[in-house]
């Protein structure tokens, strides 16, 4: 999700000097970050002896850039990454995304699809809520009807489409029956989507006293400044190690590093590479790579002069030095790209040759494509780090081929609205997600954040074939052939992939680099020890 979402002003922080507002990285509207646990560093032992074993108790502080004033703990509303982590602290989703990105069964303990892939039958594990009852199929349904009110702006209203909810219905106390509009073999992705949590049935207020099935409880919320949450003992994954969670606000990454550094907090979310390289090895915070996090891109519109000839865009994929990318506008904190989406997850088209920069062949493209002395204009914004640098150096990159860039700085607040129909190249960052739902959210004739305006019929319809092909291998050969167009010719030119850099106490365990944004390890507290 991109970072697009407008907030008010924060109120006066925790910690002083923390503004700068931090945002999920996914690309549909606002992006994530990742952290995974399970032990970074020496681990500590159930008396700190270093054994390996967690040790219970203790409160775990962790900083994140927060939303201010209108700060909820409603999980359906969520666009930043301190509410996805309060959010799976305090609740579970059905399911959630495994370090591929694959779907992984949360409170689902099992999903059986039908032959023609239109009904899934959804069992419950047994889990009860905070206030002792279990978890049914009435809150499942509930929840998912109140998301797909049209009248909210809840964040997984779009991913719940394929569901007829309406036909739905429960056929057991932890049995739902999904009706689907139409075959959707990849029901499992929508069931793990971001804000898709099931809350019990009638919950309208979240902010007093929020009931959820998840490992923390709650203790005490104030809205910009920090969320106090107690450990719950019943929880069906196991109770948490720690015995309080707070999570604390701190917008600004220079407060958050300072923070930690003198022992105020214990982890801190989403530093930037240079206070990354500065600490790596300096031994007074400990920092974590969360790699593969965060797609780095150009997005060229398809459907409009120059980029609606394919020679062009080929050409602008020979353009990109993609190491000099990664190097200067990431400071060297990721790995680069080959123009696809989701680099390492379930159904990546790895065998695609790489595409390396040939300003020869970019030259030679633009001239059969009467385009020999192009200008074009390049929108970015300081929405999102590495932005503006990244313009930069494309725009000199791009003068060795003979192609004049005019850099076009955007506003923060409404740069990821402005770019989904304005101009013609844009800067572009998305967080993790299945490649399925990075195809259906953006790259189809009707997909409602298509920035790069690829509508193609063809497209759309391998798209549906994948979705009415119940064997896992024949569906992944369909979508490598629709990777296969993209790497063509499609409309993204994707240079990188991000870390997302974490910095932890010397005393908090279980903190491992391994999954990427948006996925079950990260911000996973309850796996977490203090020694």
């Amino acid at each position: 999700m991109n970072d697009a979402t407008p907030r008010p002003p924060d109120p006066a922080p925790r910690f002083p000097g923390l503004h700068r507002r931090g945002f999920l990285a996914a690309g549909t509207a606002a992006g994530l970050g990742a952290l995974a646990l399970t032990g970074c560093g020496s681990s500590g032992g159930e008396d700190g002896s270093g054994d390996g074993r967690p040790r219970r108790g203790g409160r775990l502080r962790a900083a994140f850039a927060g939303g201010g004033a209108s700060e909820t703990l409603d999980p359906h509303l969520g666009n930043l990454f301190a509410d996805a982590a309060r959010a799976k602290a305090l609740f579970d989703k059905l399911a959630d995304y495994g370090p591929d990105l694959a779907a992984v069964p949360r409170l689902a303990a099992r999903w059986e699809p039908n032959a023609r892939l239109d009904r899934w039958r959804i069992t419950l594990r047994e889990a009860v809520f905070h206030d002792g009852t279990p978890v049914t199929a009435k809150d499942v349904l509930y929840s998912y009807r109140r998301i797909a009110d049209p009248k909210k702006a809840y964040r997984a209203k779009a991913s719940l489409e394929p569901i007829d909810l309406a036909a739905s219905r429960a056929v057991g106390t932890r049995t739902v029956e999904f009706v689907l509009k139409r075959p959707t073999a990849e029901l499992p992705n929508v069931l793990a989507a971001f804000g898709a949590y099931i809350v019990p049935a009638r919950t309208q207020d979240f902010d007093r006293a929020p009931v959820g099935s998840g490992p923390f409880r709650f203790v005490s919320f104030r809205p910009g400044r920090s969320t106090v949450l107690s450990r719950n003992e019943d929880y069906w994954d196991g109770a948490p190690h720690l015995e309080e969670l707070e999570f604390l606000v701190a917008n600004e990454e220079s407060a958050r590093v300072n923070s930690l550094i003198g022992g105020q907090i214990e982890y801190a979310h989403e530093l930037n590479p240079t206070s990354a390289r500065a600490h790596e090895k300096g031994g007074r915070i400990g920092i974590v790579r969360l790699s593969g996090s965060v797609m780095q891109a150009f997005a060229m519109k398809t459907d409009r002069p120059p980029f609606d000839d394919p020679r062009v865009r080929e050409a602008f994929f020979l353009i990109a030095d993609r190491r000099e990318l990664v190097d200067g506008a990431l400071s060297g904190a990721g790995e680069i790209g080959n123009d696809l989406f989701g680099k390492g997850y379930e159904f990546y088209a790895d065998t695609l040759p790489q595409r390396e920069q040939d300003l020869g062949r970019a030259r030679k493209l633009l001239k059969a494509a009467g385009a020999e002395n192009l200008h074009v204009t390049l929108d970015t914004s300081a929405v999102a780090a590495g932005f503006t640098e990244a313009a930069t150096i494309f725009r000199d990159q791009a003068a060795r081929a003979g192609v004049k860039v005019k850099v076009r700085l955007g506003s923060k607040d409404s740069y990821w609205q402005d770019i989904l129909d304005s101009g013609t190249l844009c800067c572009y960052r998305s967080g993790a997600m299945p490649i399925e739902a990075h195809f259906s959210q953006r790259l189809l004739t009707d997909s409602t954040t298509n920035a790069t305006h690829w509508r193609h019929q063809d497209f759309d319809a391998l798209y549906q074939q994948a979705q009415s092909t119940r064997e896992k291998k024949a569906r992944g050969a369909v979508y490598g052939r629709m990777q296969r167009r993209l790497h063509t010719e499609g409309g993204f030119l994707v240079w990188g992939f991000g870390d997302m850099v974490l910095g932890t106490a010397e005393k908090l365990r279980g903190v491992e680099a391994k999954a990427p944004a948006n996925t079950l390890d990260w911000a996973r507290f309850d796996k977490v020890w203090l020694r």
